[in-house]
């Protein structure tokens, strides 16, 4: 098991690392490379001080510490040579007063230094330490004869050094805060030209989901953006013939259904109802002659003349569900009002307010059935799964659409809703007609919502 831990987290690292980059946005991600550019070359500027720094300062000051060493070599063949070495080396002290960098102490008077260099005091002192400055001071001891009697000190000031290579870095340093500012000032406007185009060709693609293809996109930013956004424009150009050509194809097939269902009802009409009057007459002929009214109960006479008013009402219920002949005799308003009466006649309980507008009748053929369909198909849900105490039915037009609205108190829609054959016809004649169809909960009350768009409007 052990071998696998470091795997394990190696690869949370990575998968931590990837969702990290993967919500960066576009200028983030430009950016931050170009912050780790300017941080890696301060790192790297850094380095090279530290390492290169102590050989120049040993180099820069190699030619004082062989002068030093001149003096006092010069010194002390001197002090040999002299008649009188101590005038002489007094003499020598005092004018060695010009020189900064070399220092002579007499013996005892204080212990010999081998470091003085002294530094900028407006230099931080971090980048002093950085810059690793060697022990570059020397030593060189002054006799007269046998005895010590003084050193020749070299102690070289550094401060200008120092604060030259200071500036230097202040410089390197300021450049690259410059650099930094100029490729971020670039990254954002240059990522700005991109990121807008791309947010409109977004939203062209969003309304392009929601069925909305005549909203051009504009053609802006790179060439390679503006080639996408012109070819989201002939998406939707595509999208919208296609659309319209299933929208005509949807129409066709519902005009058809409809003949196909206006032939059927015409068909058992004409057949079943003859035949239910003759089974009806002969039931009634079959009764005892000498009986006066209909059929005693339990008689075979009576069973059959039952069983065809029976046959009767279910063709008549199958004739109104294959075509509503109401709609076309009394117009939508009233035939959607005998629906709500019928619907009140089957649940007594039910309480049913309504509101159906007038104009409705004004509607022609195809849209007028669709609206008849759909209030027909929400009244039995309702009536079927709702076990509501209260529906509210409004029809109304409003400008260029019809708007229709379900509303019941019952149980609610089940989590996982799925249209059965009723809602989905019905989805397919609203999508015919380039309708919207809804079933949602709202409130506490299960809201089945459509709307209508209309060629023209109505009148007022």
């Amino acid at each position: 098991m052990e071998p696998k831990l470091p795997r394990l987290s190696k690869s949370l690292s990575t998968k931590f690392s990837n969702q990290l980059w993967n919500r960066l946005s576009l200028r983030a991600r430009l950016l931050l490379p170009l912050a780790a550019m300017i941080v890696g070359a301060l790192l790297l500027g850094g380095l090279a001080l530290q390492t290169f720094s102590p050989e120049q300062f040993a180099d820069e000051n190699a030619q004082g510490a062989r002068s030093a060493q001149l003096v006092a070599d010069a010194l002390n063949a001197a002090l040999a040579a002299a008649n009188n070495p101590q005038q002489t080396l007094d003499a020598f002290a005092g004018g060695l007063g010009t020189l900064a960098a070399i220092e002579f102490v007499p013996a005892g008077s204080k212990p010999p230094r081998t470091t003085t260099e002294t530094y900028p005091g407006n230099v931080p002192a971090w980048f002093t330490a950085l810059l690793q400055i060697p022990q570059l001071g020397s030593t060189h001891p002054i006799r007269i004869g046998t005895a010590h009697v003084g050193d020749i000190l070299f102690k070289p000031d550094l401060s200008a050094e120092i604060l030259e290579k200071w500036v230097g870095f202040l410089a390197i340093v300021a450049s690259a805060a410059a650099l930094m500012l100029l490729a971020g000032l670039s990254a954002y406007f240059t990522t700005g030209t991109a990121l807008h185009p791309l947010a409109q060709l977004g939203a062209g693609l969003t309304r392009m989901r929601n069925g909305d293809f005549d909203a051009a996109i504009p053609l802006a930013g790179p060439p390679e953006i503006r080639q996408s956004c012109a070819e989201a424009n002939e998406l939707a150009a595509t999208l919208k013939r296609l659309s319209r050509d299933n929208r005509n194809l949807l129409r066709k097939l519902v005009a058809v259904q409809d003949d196909e269902r206006r032939e059927l009802a015409r068909e058992l009409h004409d057949e079943m109802g003859p035949l239910l009057f003759a089974i009806r007459a002969n039931a009634t002929a079959l009764s005892d002659p000498e009986a006066e009214g209909p059929p005693e109960p339990g008689s075979p006479a009576h069973g059959i003349l039952s069983a065809a008013e029976a046959l009767q009402q279910a063709n008549r219920r199958v004739l109104e569900g294959l075509s509503p002949v109401y709609v076309a005799e009394l117009g939508l308003a009233a035939s959607i009002q005998a629906l709500l009466r019928n619907a009140q006649s089957q649940a007594p309980g039910l309480c049913v307010a309504s509101r159906i507008d007038h104009r409705l009748n004004e509607l022609d053929g195809l849209i007028s059935q669709t609206t008849y369909r759909v209030i027909q198909e929400g009244l039995t849900n309702v009536l079927r799964h709702a076990q509501a105490t209260a529906m509210g039915v409004v029809a109304t037009v409003n400008g260029d659409q019809i708007q229709i609205e379900i509303t019941d108190d019952g149980v609610g829609l089940p989590r996982d809703l799925t249209f059965g054959r009723g809602l989905t016809g019905m989805h397919d004649r609203v999508r015919a007609l380039d309708g919207k169809l809804q079933v949602l909960r709202e409130h506490g009350r299960t809201v089945a919502r459509c709307r209508l768009p209309l060629d023209h409007p109505v009148g007022q």
